[in-house]
């Protein structure tokens, strides 16, 4: 094939020039980001029972909807939240063979058939399906300089003119509004109904008459009478607009004629929708708009075309409002790829240098150097055929396949110039006869090195995910080599190189090289003697050394991905149970006020949310977004934000209203929204909500004694007073009162109603009845409301209920099904997440047996041992050998071992427990218990050593030697078994021998050839003593391309084992 490019140059250079324009083509294509799509597809469902407490939540809305979602393909697990706002979220999670369009199908065909099974408020109120991933991609800040709009007013702008607009920015798969847009509140007085003898369920029946749109028809209409004339539309009345036009809505016509109006009983406002949250930044007045990914979106495309919608926009922005990023995952990102592209072309540079000053010609340089930008820009292409990305791993991969690439070529260019120096031949000549020795060896290097990362390309799970776009650049890069090595390098030697001088001596910096060079080349040789006249000593020494390594191995932190200064911060707060808003905003006061004022040097801007956690919503619960200023401003290690974290948690450790923690956003976007682990504990056996929160107890009790953790919380709110009504049904009877209007005026009063719709401004908004202020602050508040039973009596609500205190949760979780609650911690400093993890393991098996830990990590993560025998298959044809590959290398897979299904109940799951080496997980257990052969095996052993008694004294080691192997173990992924003289027909060659072949004891090359051997690159061999000085033709001098041939054999074997 090289012949074919050798005498057509230009077509080679031509395919070369294909290679880069479709690799150049695909980089304008290829995504950013600074990970792969490692978080797993995820489509969440929400719906909201106004007024609802969260047990009823739970039971109305969130098991209805669970119990539904049953024969989905690839859903992995599934959760859900109810609090007691009456919002119920289900989160579930499908595996990364799941298309999330094709998920949130078969979720929304699930769900249609359980809609009717809802309360009939769930149904009017909507319920949403969005595939968006959890965590927020950004998040923007309105804020008004000037103080004159309320945070009302400029979430009410963003929910009418950005939100909808935002939404449908590609990328964007779902909003979260800190604040709330406008709706027509109307807050109803109990004792003026009760003076007009009416119920909050009349204002509601005539809000509906008379807040309504009416389709009058037509004059005129087909069928129509035999000449009419005429056709027109008909209008009637349409939906109110205005709080005056609601005033005027009749309730009731007294006996003297007059009327009683909606404003004679009831306060009509412009209102906000929701009063659950309210944010600052810096101290003023704002809003926020959350954005979160859609699943497989690319984070850096959507931040740019957000922010692009939001430039577009900004004319329309009310006086004196400006934008702010208080939270922005995506300049980590863009930074992150920076550092590697710069890296990658420090790479190239150095590679260049080291080439230059080996081959030591400025021509033989230029020819591999040119290899690199071909087989770059082609990688990119491949990229973009298997749907890859440009990240970080990806970059990594080509950073790392910029040593490996060039070698291909400088073995072509090397052997070319021994050739043409030792035979004399011109450069095309010279060319062909070089690749007729070496095209086989190539083809084999490359195949032999992409054994070592094709496997990864076949792990499953999230580890499968960042490990295969790695692979697969890396196997790219190293086919396009071998490609470039047989067409493009030898139609460059053939045109490029020049027949050397035969006698001339290099002088100067390459001279000093050489000679210095050579001298330490004679003194290796000598201490290779040495080490072979002590060899015994020496195995002794790899032995320890091995030892120490595998030691200091397994003594090794470990953790998913280190946690790294992104440039934000997140705060969390929350207060006792039944702590009001004003209480929450005092404490969000205090920590902008550290903020701000403690570490001005490096935090930019401070938004603070009341009223939202990501445990849930509620008064007491808050969250700051902390901006940090640029890294380039912040190169000091305490102004790192692991640092400024550190710091704030000691200053917020001081705060007694409340619990204050400082958190790092996750390593990777999707897997939380902050770094750490979390972890459900799971009621396996239906014991109730008490004895889970006892198990929770127990188990944070434990995790705060331990000096491996630090900061383990539940993700939630704790219990919480509830007032407890009790309706008397056989009094209500009695008293002629029906229930449903009894309990249409206790949703309505206490916890508002959803009406219908109103025209503003042109957009339609909600209309809610609810009861005035001080109608619902006591529990005495509730006799101030009546029933009107069937005589038209008014009967106060004391007449047939009583109420008591009790405690309730404010947020249920459930995980599959079963009821849980959700832990979340970090590892101690100077802790690894995996000891971390491990210690939580530990403190799990504690707890009682009702209780177990489950989440997504407890999925097993298994590795085929198709994968590790494919491994294999390249050095079995490289050998010619199908047991060689075995006796000298066993596949070894860090996935090895996976957690089994019976051993889900103590499994350490969440973000960090993803590990490369996950035997980690089984370390302190008995390995018996997920073994299929019954005896309990180290789990990293995968051939058996062989037994003492069958240890066989070694033959000479000239001659070989048989080895005994042990019997072969149900585990083993390779089975040793003797073979006589498996090992006895290869001689071996000392440094005084030729070599001689391994089967035939034949010279390998013939005697005039033997003096110029070209050395295989993987079976890299010293020159022997009595060859050294013999070169064909150079009267004893010692060519430079055959020490040259010796360093890039070198070279590439030492690649091939790293």
């Amino acid at each position: 094939m090289s012949r074919f490019f050798i005498d057509r140059p230009i077509f080679a250079w031509v395919i070369a020039i294909v290679i880069m324009l479709a690799g150049a083509l695909s980089i304008l294509t290829l995504s950013i980001s600074q990970y792969p799509q490692i978080a797993p597809t995820t489509v969440r469902i929400t719906a909201t029972y106004s007024g609802a407490d969260a047990a009823t939540v739970e039971n109305s809305v969130t098991k209805v909807i669970e119990q539904g979602m049953t024969g989905i393909d690839n859903l992995d697990y599934m959760t859900s939240t109810s609090t007691s706002t009456g919002q119920a979220s289900i989160s579930l999670t499908f595996t990364n063979k799941a298309d999330a369009d094709v998920a949130q199908m078969q979720v929304q065909n699930k769900l249609q058939l359980v809609t009717a099974q809802l309360p009939t408020t769930v149904q009017t109120t909507g319920i949403t399906v969005s595939k968006s991933t959890s965590n927020f991609l950004m998040v923007i800040g309105f804020v008004s300089t000037d103080g004159k709009l309320s945070s009302n007013d400029i979430a009410d702008y963003i929910n009418s003119t950005l939100n909808d607009t935002l939404k449908r920015v590609s990328g964007v798969g779902d909003t979260q509004l800190f604040g709330s847009g406008y709706a027509m509140r109307i807050w109803v007085d109990p004792d003026k109904l009760a003076k007009y003898q009416l119920m909050i369920g009349d204002v509601t029946t005539a809000i509906e008459a008379q807040n309504s749109q009416v389709s009058a028809g037509q004059l005129g209409a087909l069928p129509q009478r035999k000449g009419q004339q005429l056709n027109a539309t008909v209008t009637a009345k349409s939906r109110l607009q205005t709080p005056e036009q609601f005033n005027n809505i009749i309730l009731k016509s007294l006996s003297d004629g007059s009327l009683v109006r909606l404003n004679d009983v009831a306060t009509v406002e412009l209102g906000a929708e929701s009063y659950t949250s309210s944010s600052i930044y810096n101290g003023h007045p704002s809003a926020g708009l959350a954005i979160m990914l859609a699943s497989g979106a690319n984070a850096i495309d959507t931040a740019e075309a957000v922010q692009s919608t939001i430039n577009n926009l900004k004319e329309t922005l009310p006086p004196n409002v400006e934008v702010v990023y208080p939270y922005d995952t995506t300049p980590f990102v863009k930074l992150s790829i920076e550092d590697v592209v710069k890296t990658l072309f420090e790479a190239i540079v150095l590679v260049f240098i080291v080439m230059f000053v080996f081959l030591q010609s400025l021509r033989a340089t230029l020819i591999p150097t040119l290899a690199v930008p071909v087989v770059l820009l082609g990688t990119f292409g491949i990229l973009s055929a298997f749907g890859y990305s440009i990240n970080t791993l990806t970059m990594f991969g080509m950073v790392l396949a910029i040593g490996l690439l060039v070698d291909d070529a400088i073995v072509v260019v090397e052997n070319v110039e021994r050739v043409m120096e030792e035979e004399g031949l011109s450069p095309r000549e010279a060319t062909l006869k070089s690749m007729s020795e070496i095209t086989g060896a190539l083809i084999g290097i490359a195949t032999v090195l992409s054994a070592v990362f094709i496997p990864m390309a076949f792990f499953s799970g999230s580890v499968g995910v960042i490990y295969r776009q790695f692979s697969v650049t890396i196997v790219s890069a190293m086919v396009l080599s071998v490609i470039v090595a047989l067409i493009l390098t030898p139609a460059l030697c053939a045109t490029i190189l020049r027949k050397p001088e035969h006698g001339s001596k290099q002088r100067g910096l390459f001279g000093w090289f050489n000679h210095n060079f050579e001298r330490g080349t004679r003194g290796y040789q000598r201490s290779v003697g040495g080490i072979i006249k002590r060899t015994p000593l020496f195995i002794l020494i790899f032995v320890l050394i091995t030892a120490a390594v595998g030691y200091l191995f397994n003594r090794l932190p470990s953790s998913f991905l280190p946690d790294e200064d992104q440039g934000i911060l997140i705060t969390s707060v929350q207060l006792p149970a039944g702590a009001a808003d004003d209480r929450t905003e005092k404490v969000l006061r205090q920590v902008t006020d550290y903020y701000l004022n403690n570490e001005k040097d490096y935090v930019d801007g401070v938004m603070g949310v009341a009223g939202f956690g990501f445990g849930g919503q509620g008064q007491n619960v808050g969250l700051a977004f902390i901006k940090l200023k640029d890294f380039a401003l912040r190169t000091t290690p305490q102004s790192k934000a692991q640092a400024i974290a550190g710091r704030a948690m000691g200053a917020f450790s001081k705060i007694k209203d409340g619990s204050v923690f400082a958190l790092s956003p996750p390593a990777i976007p999707g897997f939380g929204n902050n770094s750490g682990f979390d972890f459900f504990i799971k009621d396996i056996n239906g014991a109730g909500h008490a004895s889970l929160i006892a198990a929770r107890n127990q188990l944070l009790g434990a995790a705060a004694k331990s000096t491996k953790l630090s900061g383990t919380r539940p993700n939630g709110q704790e219990d919480t007073p509830q007032y407890s009504v009790n309706i008397d049904a056989e009094k209500a009877s009695a008293l002629n009162i029906t229930l449903s209007d009894i309990d249409t005026t206790l949703s309505t009063a206490w916890g508002g109603t959803y009406v219908n719709d109103f025209i503003d401004r042109g957009r339609v908004k909600k209309v809610y009845v609810q009861g005035n202020e001080g109608s619902r602050m006591q529990p005495e508040d509730l006799d101030r409301w009546y029933i009107r039973n069937s005589g038209g009596d008014m009967v106060p609500f004391s007449a047939f209920s009583s109420g008591e205190w009790t405690y309730g949760s404010p947020r249920l979780e459930r995980y599959n099904g079963s009821s849980a609650v959700e832990i979340q911690g970090a590892a101690a400093p100077g802790v690894s997440s995996g000891d971390a993890m491990n210690e939580i393991d530990q403190i799990m098996a504690t707890l009682p047996p009702a209780s177990a830990m489950n989440g997504p990590a407890c999925r097993p993560r298994k590795s085929s041992p198709a994968i590790r025998q494919a491994s294999s298959m390249p050095s079995r044809s490289s050998s010619s050998s199908w047991r060689s590959p075995l006796s000298t290398k066993a596949g070894r897979s860090p996935c090895r071992h996976a957690v089994g299904a019976d051993r889900h109940l103590r499994c350490a799951v969440g973000r960090d427990h993803l590990r490369p080496v996950e035997r980690r997980l089984l370390q302190g257990r008995p390995a018996d218990d997920h073994r299929t052969g019954g005896q309990e095996r180290h789990p990293d052993r995968r051939v058996r050593h062989r037994a003492a008694e069958q240890r066989q004294e070694p033959d000479r080691r000239d001659a070989g030697g048989i080895e005994a192997a042990s019997a072969a173990d149900p585990d083993d992924l390779a089975r040793l078994h003797p073979r006589r003289h498996a090992a006895g027909d290869r001689q071996w060659c000392g440094l005084g021998q030729p070599e001689l072949d391994r089967h035939r004891r034949h010279g390998r090359h013939d005697l005039g050839d033997r003096a110029r051997r070209l050395l295989h690159p993987a079976a890299l061999r010293l020159r022997p003593p009595h060859l050294q000085g013999q070169g064909a033709g150079d009267g004893g001098r010692e060519t430079r391309s055959g020490k040259l041939r010796e360093i890039s054999a070198f070279r590439l074997l030492q690649s091939s084992f790293s």
